[in-house]
């Protein structure tokens, strides 16, 4: 007994949290406790609580049948502190004084039952066995054991010998699981079936009959090895053409809940959004090695941070819908929201896993804790959308420059030519004393300190002024300080200049370019020393006022902060306002002005970029020339003026010559064409300026916390960047993966060791990323994958049919440097590609899912290859590619081009089942509904090229042209009888009602008939 009581006592203590310090006695009390649970309360507990918390059922997660259990707490945390049973949320839900109470619907327990359990926490709450006999103490689901990685999905790729015999390796595979079950593939498809076959399901669009015809005259029929040369030829040249990169495009936008706008309420647009749909096509169209095709999507900006196809590729992680009206107590949830959606996509997208089926409690089916999902979700902690500048051409831009310099030269060339003629004028002007600049001019102040009270900072600009950085307070007050040596000043001058860095080109800070200038006061000392005085200012006028009352330049001068000057709507371009002393500042030597600006009319409404001038000896006026501080320095000494002070004098003399500003104008304006190239890009990345929604809040975070529950109210400590464990083999976990930016990066590195660990076969996940695309790729091109739920290989997913193909697939393609190219070509050359859709019961009855592969389904087509073929056999296709998509559903461009805006689906694609771009779609479903046939019936657009297609074939044997252009073969006899028939009959009909061109019409009908044909509409 004694020794069964400290094996007990070991035991307790080995699971009492660290954290926790035992009390001095704990020997002691806990004996007493091992007492008082065999006496007492083991039969309390089993009466009435572990009915609900361990028994029948685990409710909140609360499994108290060990003390391990009832330990590590449920769904709301711990639910007791040892030794303390007062500050025990068990005690206080047992007493009432909490929710939720316990028993749950059921009377208080006595308070004698309470105090007894209570007794039994204070003294360590020990247990002397399990309440349920043989029950065994709660797995640690935060660690991954090799029994978790036991699923087949989980193993590294096998090393397969293809199965003996001649042909197409993917048909010894196939044959040799059919012929287990007594079956065998099916004969061959026709030519022309097999030609079209192939023409849709690499380009979305039907051959031309000319395409047809060649494939026929080359193929031998039927067709009796694969593949044949005729085949093989056909292949190599759908893979070669721009249309496939459109075609399969489409497939990884629907993975990518591709969508280009927010969603929700608002579904803002998102600019340079379908750039991501470009680099998806472009990407497949170069065959783009499939591992850097996910590197690039999940970490371009760090593989390639100076090539902008690999920054707009991280379009993939901001695809997702986001909400534009963010309030306080909302911003933290939907940030978290935000980056579930990335890890989600990501998860589903490249691994085939329900990631985000662990955000609030550990995978119930594959072995993903909720640990796993916090350490993955700490990767994107930083990623946000940003919309950045790029040059998405660089090639053209450099044409295009080069044109430009071409052009620019002359100009130049020019003005140049006219500055040297204005040499002698310069000197002779300055020889005869420079009178003009002794006129009444305004000298630009060298700013000696500009300061801020809000704390923004000033970049001095060469022109004089200085341009406001960094912080922009509500309110706020520059004071500025400068000397002059000049005698006798009567007047301040203060530009408001434009700039770029402004919202609108400014002048100034606020939200839309405007400033608000409450009041000005000048300060004026002798510049040997002495105390300044507040110089008062007569009148101030300005270029332009926003009104002439409470904003406008007069306001300035009173002590009122709600009146000002403001300058809307004259936005983008710069003001001044000219202020006149009400006596002339004299002091030997010069003076030294100070100059406080205050911004207390509006909020924000600061001056962007302040310049100021003086005038001595002369009226104020805003018509007079400004001349700069160095000018009017320089022409005091002008008899012994440096080359260097000759040159800035006569660059502003030159400005007087009418035939000067004309060149230069000339001159300005070309440079205004230069090309840049540059255009508005959506990435997802860090370091650049977040889009900013209307939110309240953050854009981001800097440290993402495991959450319990996913609630942000209960966060448990802050979550490391980490991997799925199950997926993970390396020795050294994370670190194997782990890449340290370059020094001044301002990216974290995160989402590259990511891509690294996603792509890496041997230790990371790269084997089960492979083992997707392989099966995406299959699920293409007949319908249904070797795994027939494409974004779910966990173990709720569909199983793998032929695991032994998949994987020496899987192999192949990374052995192949992961190109996707041969593997559609190696798929497509086989049999079992080939295969005629004739209908077989006795297959159909015997693998009714077609899992094995030996019979051929026809495939409905998309809503966009049904679309773009209607465009391709009318004639009428726009095969311009890239660029800004429409939501005009008469667009005659291809499909893929649509603008998607989520609240505004397009109506046709959406009739035939294209997917609302919420989550990853790995495939889509196919019905058979009414709007549809509707739609081909009565769309306007279906109408327009019917119309086209009518004048395409009108002329010799409409019938059989329209047959050849539509479905690749020459109608059937009963089939050109119908027609005919149906032609004659709407002539008749068209000319009864005295309609102009009723043949022209009737042949109109026959062409919209044969696009609602099913034989249109499905692949064979």
């Amino acid at each position: 007994m004694k020794l069964r009581l400290l094996f007990s006592l070991a035991l307790a203590f080995s699971t009492t949290p660290a954290a926790e310090p035992l009390p001095p006695d704990h020997a002691e009390r806990m004996a007493h406790g091992l007492e008082m649970f065999a006496k007492d309360v083991r039969g309390l507990l089993v009466e009435h609580c572990v009915k609900c918390h361990g028994g029948e059922k685990t409710k909140a997660d609360f499994d108290i049948t060990t003390r391990e259990g009832l330990l590590k707490g449920g769904a709301d945390g711990a639910a007791l502190v040892l030794y303390k049973s007062a500050e025990s949320p068990m005690i206080r839900q047992m007493r009432h004084e909490e929710d939720p109470h316990m028993p749950d619907k059921k009377p208080r327990l006595p308070d004698e039952v309470i105090a007894k359990v209570a007794a039994w926490i204070d003294n360590g709450a020990p247990y002397d066995k399990p309440l349920i006999e043989g029950k065994k103490p709660p797995r640690d689901r935060a660690v991954v054991t090799a029994e978790d990685r036991q699923w087949w999905s989980f193993q590294p790729l096998a090393k397969i010998e293809p199965p003996a015999g001649q042909g197409n390796v993917v048909d010894r595979f196939l044959a040799a699981k059919a012929a287990a079950k007594g079956l065998a593939l099916a004969p061959a498809a026709d030519p022309r079936t097999l030609i079209r076959r192939m023409y849709l399901d690499l380009t979305g669009l039907p051959p031309s009959p000319e395409e047809v015809e060649a494939f026929v005259t080359a193929t031998h029929s039927p067709i009796t090895d694969h593949p044949s040369p005729a085949a093989a030829a056909a292949v190599d040249r759908l893979l070669a053409s721009p249309r496939y990169g459109e075609r399969w495009a489409r497939h990884w936008l629907d993975v990518a809940r591709f969508a280009e706008s927010s969603g929700f309420e608002q579904d803002y647009d998102r600019a340079g959004a379908f750039y991501f749909r470009d680099f998806t096509i472009k990407a497949l169209n170069a065959d783009m090695p499939y591992d850097q095709f996910v590197r690039w999507q999940l970490a371009g900006d760090e593989f390639e941070p100076e090539n902008p196809l690999a920054l707009s590729a991280t379009g993939f992680l901001g695809a997702g819908v986001f909400p534009t009206q963010i309030t306080a107590n909302e911003v933290e949830r939907t940030r978290y929201d935000a980056l579930d959606d990335m890890l989600s996509t990501t998860g589903s997208a490249f691994l085939g896993l329900n990631v985000g089926c662990a955000r609030c409690h550990d995978h119930k089916y594959d072995p993903i804790p909720t640990a796993d999902y916090y350490r993955m979700l700490s990767i994107f902690t930083t990623t946000v959308r940003s919309v950045i500048e790029l040059d998405m051409e660089p090639e053209k831009t450099r044409e295009a420059v080069a044109k430009w310099d071409a052009e620019h030269a002359p100009l130049a060339a020019a003005l140049a030519k006219h500055e040297d003629a204005l040499r002698p004028k310069f000197d002779a002007w300055l020889a005869d004393g420079a009178k003009a600049a002794q006129a009444a001019t305004w000298n630009v102040l060298a700013l000696d300190d500009v300061k801020s009270k809000a704390g923004t900072t000033f970049k001095k600009m060469d022109d004089g002024s200085v341009l406001a950085e960094g912080a922009n307070g509500d309110s706020d007050e520059y004071t500025i300080t400068a000397k002059t040596t000049l005698r006798r000043l009567t007047g301040l001058r203060l530009d408001a200049l434009a700039d770029p860095s402004m919202v609108g080109g400014g002048p100034g800070r606020a939200g839309n370019g405007n400033i608000g200038l409450s009041r000005i006061q000048v300060f004026a000392a002798p510049v040997g020393g002495g105390e300044p005085h507040e110089i008062k200012l007569a009148k101030a006028v300005a270029d332009f006022e926003q009104n002439n009352t409470s904003l406008s330049i007069a306001s300035a001068l009173d002590d009122n902060p709600a009146t000002g000057w403001a300058v809307d709507p004259q936005f983008g371009k710069d003001h001044t306002a000219v202020f006149t002393f009400a006596e002339p500042v004299d002091f030997p030597g010069g003076a030294v002005l100070t100059v406080r600006l205050d911004f207390r009319l509006n909020t924000k409404h600061n001056i962007g970029r302040p310049r100021l001038a003086v005038i001595a000896d002369a009226e104020p006026t805003l018509k007079a020339d400004a001349l700069p501080a160095a000018v009017a320095e320089a022409l005091q000494h002008r008899d012994a003026m440096t080359a260097e002070q000759r040159g800035a004098v006569f660059d502003w003399w030159k400005r007087r010559d009418a035939a000067w500003h004309k060149l230069t104008a000339q001159l300005d304006e070309h440079a205004k064409k230069k090309p840049t190239g540059k255009t508005e890009v959506l990435v997802c990345a860090e370091g650049n300026k977040p889009v900013r929604m209307h939110t309240q809040g953050a854009d981001f975070f800097e440290q993402t916390y495991f959450l319990k529950r996913g609630s942000t109210d209960q966060k448990d400590g802050v979550a490391p960047a980490g991997f799925l464990q199950v997926l993970s083999r390396a020795p050294d976990a994370e670190k194997h993966w782990q890449w340290a930016p370059p020094a001044g990066a301002k990216y974290s590195g995160r989402r590259r060791a990511l891509a690294n660990w996603i792509t890496d076969t041997e230790q990371g996940a790269g084997a089960l990323a492979a083992r997707v695309i392989v099966n995406r790729v299959w699920q293409h091109h007949f319908g249904r994958g070797l795994v027939a739920t494409p974004n779910d290989f966990g173990k709720t997913g569909a199983p793998c049919a032929q695991p032994e193909l998949l994987d020496w697939l899987a192999g192949e393609f990374i052995r192949g440097g992961w190109q996707l190219k041969p593997l559609h070509k190696l798929i497509m050359s086989s049999a079992a590609y080939a295969q005629s859709s004739a209908p077989d019961r006795a297959k159909e009855t015997a693998d009714p899912d077609n899992a094995l592969f030996v019979r051929r389904t026809p495939q409905r087509l998309e809503g966009e290859a049904i679309r773009d073929s209607l465009l391709a056999v009318s004639g009428v296709l726009d095969a311009t590619m890239f660029g800004p998509g429409t939501k005009d559903e008469r667009s005659k461009r291809r499909s893929i081009y649509f603008t998607i805006k989520r609240s505004q689906l397009i109506g046709s694609m959406v009739a035939f089942d294209a997917p609302e771009p919420l989550a990853s779609q790995g495939s889509r479903p196919t019905t058979t509904v009414a709007p549809q046939a509707l739609m081909l019936m009565n769309a306007p657009q279906v109408r327009e090229w019917a119309e086209a297609f009518a004048k395409r074939i009108e002329g010799d044997a409409p019938i059989a042209r329209a047959y050849a252009f539509a479905l690749g073969r020459p109608p059937t006899a009963g089939e050109a009888q119908d027609a005919a028939a149906f032609l004659a009959a709407q002539t008749q009909s068209y000319t009864a009602e005295n309609k102009p061109q009723p043949a022209s019409l009737a042949l109109a009908d026959f062409c919209q008939v044969v696009f609602g044909l099913n034989e249109f509409i499905y692949a064979p």
